[in-house]
């Protein structure tokens, strides 16, 4: 579907469904980026549902260990973990995989919210552009290296795991170019400095969040139709949270004019990942905004965009089995080839 700025801006005044429901007792829950706004307010609702263990997967100590402070204080829950990962450095996902190898249990649900929009590019210790590797890298990283555990889990218990990965409507606004699409490499390509000049980098978080719906798309046209596993994308739309406080002044004061005028509160935006997680039923790699399924962009179900993501999802396997071997053992033994 094409997204008009008038139809996006009026589904901002729409009036959002309750957050959905269930009983969580037994599962292990895993919300990436959960120190604050939408990671946040989302371990509040699931922290109602009575889960056997809710891990806060945040980068910082300090902020990490006050956000499981600030759980038990506001909700009660006292079953709230601190587990440190740091999407901007591969090794600490590796170690975050690591530890979940070794200690971690059942793990049933995988909310990968952590997101980041940078107005300049900087790079990596890992040599990515930061918002690329962070947004659309290690985010599948994550979610491969996770996903053997999730699916022994499910089969374990009789259920089904999901993975929820945070995307954005801004991906109607985030094509590829076609002298990207002619490149060898895509990721490669968009992730240079030589591509990433600042005109670009002004919108390039939505070309990170395309990224994200390729590879739902892609990893669910992988999963076989018998494996206990669910993945989607949500869309929280345009909510109040930090995403833009790396924006530079006079344009971060537009900004938060914008954002008290028209953004959903957080936690209404947190729903969403709720929803994705508790409340979707079957669906699987579907688009999901305002608790209902959504046609992604033309680019995203057109023929280019398809080329797209299975060249994508090509790259990613090739980068992330250099990064860590796991991943080419996990697609091998529990992915399919392409539907």
């Amino acid at each position: 579907m094409k997204l008009s700025v008038w139809t996006w801006l009026k589904g901002q005044f729409n009036k959002l469904p309750p957050v959905a429901n269930a009983d969580l007792t037994g599962k292990t829950v895993v919300v990436v980026g959960a120190n604050t706004g939408l990671g946040f307010e989302a371990v509040k609702h699931f922290s109602k549902m009575n889960p056997e263990r809710i891990i806060l997967a945040c980068r910082s100590q300090q902020k990490g260990q006050a956000a499981v402070e600030k759980i038990k204080a506001e909700t009660g829950y006292n079953n709230a973990e601190l587990w440190i990962v740091d999407l901007a450095d591969f090794s600490s996902v590796k170690s975050f995989a690591d530890k979940f190898e070794k200690n971690g249990g059942r793990l049933d649900i995988l909310v990968e919210n952590a997101g980041v929009a940078t107005p300049r590019y900087e790079a990596t210790k890992d040599g990515w552009e930061t918002s690329l590797q962070v947004n659309s890298i290690a985010t599948p990283l994550l979610a491969l290296l996770l996903l053997p555990r999730m699916i022994q889990t499910a089969r374990d218990h009789g259920t089904e795991s999901r993975i929820v990965v945070v995307t954005s409507e801004l991906h109607h606004w985030g094509g590829i170019p076609k002298k990207v699409l002619a490149q060898d490499d895509i990721l490669t390509t968009l992730g240079s400095v030589e591509y990433c000049t600042p005109s670009r980098m002004r919108t390039f978080y939505n070309v990170t969040k395309l990224m994200n719906i390729l590879f739902v798309r892609a990893l669910n046209n992988r999963i076989d139709a018998s494996t206990p596993l669910i993945a989607n994308t949500v869309n929280p739309g345009l909510c109040v949270s930090e995403l833009r406080r790396d924006i530079p002044f006079p344009l971060s004061w537009i900004s938060r004019v914008f954002e008290w005028i028209t953004a959903f509160t957080t936690e209404e935006g947190s729903r969403q990942l709720v929803f994705g997680a508790v409340g979707s039923g079957k669906l699987r790699g579907e688009y999901i905004n305002q608790s209902h399924v959504e046609e992604p962009s033309d680019f995203v179900i057109g023929g280019e965009g398809k080329k797209a993501e299975d060249r994508v999802w090509d790259e990613l396997v090739d980068i992330l089995g250099k990064v860590d071997r796991r991943v080419l053992t996990t697609v091998d033994a529990y992915l399919i080839s392409s539907q």
